[in-house]
């Protein structure tokens, strides 16, 4: 589900917000987790697991490192946590360029190469992966006190504004928001006028901006001249541009 599209601008937006609002404060994050992971899995279900997963890791080894005797033992646990994220991200998003790579030095030595199956990269992966990092690396600094409600900090971990897209949000800038939060008319106000100019900075600029970059370097060799790639690379900078500033 993508953020302009219609049944996330015209259905599961307007409900989320509504069913919040109408909720009492202490079944909020709850909801709002519920929700997330609802919007997770409608683009990629057979990979919720690992948004779970790594939710639990993180939550785990916040508290394990907080439990830790000294610094010393508070790097070390800090280090297996920063790890156990990596080498979540380096399976799903390196593995194949590894073998790859490998299978090229074994052809080279007269092995046979490695058989490997393309592995499928979840969504928003390197976005909660680092979010993940983020979290523990701060409760071992002790900036901030590790989550101790699984739900809060589940919440936190894969609400749905920046699950897939970013930005890396830290615990630390939000803890208290994750705790309580205030809503009033003014707030949401100023929520709507962020959206609407992300919105339309996506819809209509960067999209279109990608239709131009798409059809220019889709054109053969000999039609695309030094000028017109010059503004196919314009156009994807712009894209690239409007679609994260969105």
């Amino acid at each position: 589900m993508v953020f302009s599209s219609v049944i996330f601008l015209f259905l599961f937006l307007p409900a989320v917000l509504l069913i919040h609002f109408l909720l009492p404060a202490r079944f909020r994050n709850l909801f709002l987790l519920v929700a997330s992971l609802l919007f997770y899995a409608w683009g990629e279900v057979q990979f919720t697991a690992v948004i779970v997963a790594s939710i639990c890791i993180n939550y785990g080894f916040g508290l394990f490192i907080r439990a830790a005797r000294d610094r010393r033992a508070s790097l070390r646990r800090c280090g297996f946590a920063v790890a156990a994220n990596l080498g979540l991200l380096v399976w799903f998003k390196y593995t194949g360029f590894l073998v790859e790579n490998l299978n090229v030095v074994l052809g080279w030595l007269g092995h046979a190469p490695v058989a490997w199956k393309k592995v499928h990269l979840p969504l928003g992966i390197s976005f909660f992966t680092f979010q993940g990092i983020s979290y523990v690396v701060d409760v071992h600094r002790k900036l901030v006190d590790p989550q101790r409600k699984f739900v809060d900090y589940a919440m936190y971990k894969a609400l749905f504004p920046q699950l897939i897209a970013g930005p890396i949000v830290r615990y630390v800038d939000v803890a208290k928001y994750v705790m309580a939060r205030t809503l009033s008319t003014e707030q949401f106000a100023s929520g709507v006028r962020i959206f609407i100019v992300g919105l339309g900075k996506k819809v209509l600029l960067a999209n279109p901006m990608g239709a131009g970059c798409d059809a220019i370097f889709a054109l053969p060799p000999n039609e695309l001249t030094g000028p017109l790639a010059w503004l196919g690379v314009f156009f994807f900078f712009m894209q690239i541009l409007f679609d994260f500033g969105g």
